[in-house]
């Protein structure tokens, strides 16, 4: 039992240290971002679904609000089944990747 819960929490430790090691490349992300462009890249752009909402504009966000919103949809914290489906596919990196990107735009 002690050995089980000392890989669990070494496996936890890396996991919280390689999410906190990606560095964003805004270069990297802008050839990532064609799941976000459809939504987030048209002004004025109304979703109906699960509901009609605004579809905000997230270029030129804060890379850290970015971060922590995707990775909020990512664990199921915000609530957008849209968002969660995207969300749940990128990795840590990818993250890092589309926050630089959008926070690098004016």
């Amino acid at each position: 039992m002690k050995k089980f819960l000392a890989l669990f929490l070494l496996a936890t430790v890396a996991q919280v240290s390689a999410a906190a090691d990606a560095v964003g490349n805004a270069q990297a992300g802008a050839n990532k971002n064609s799941m976000c462009i459809g939504c987030h890249g048209i002004p004025g752009y109304k979703a109906s679904f699960p509901e009609v909402y605004q579809v905000p504009m997230i270029g030129g966000q804060s890379a850290k609000f970015l971060e922590a919103a995707l990775n909020a949809y990512k664990k199921g914290d915000r609530k957008n089944p849209s968002m969660r489906g995207i969300a749940a596919s990128l990795s840590d990196q990818d993250i890092a990747d589309l926050a630089a990107y959008y926070a690098s735009q004016k």
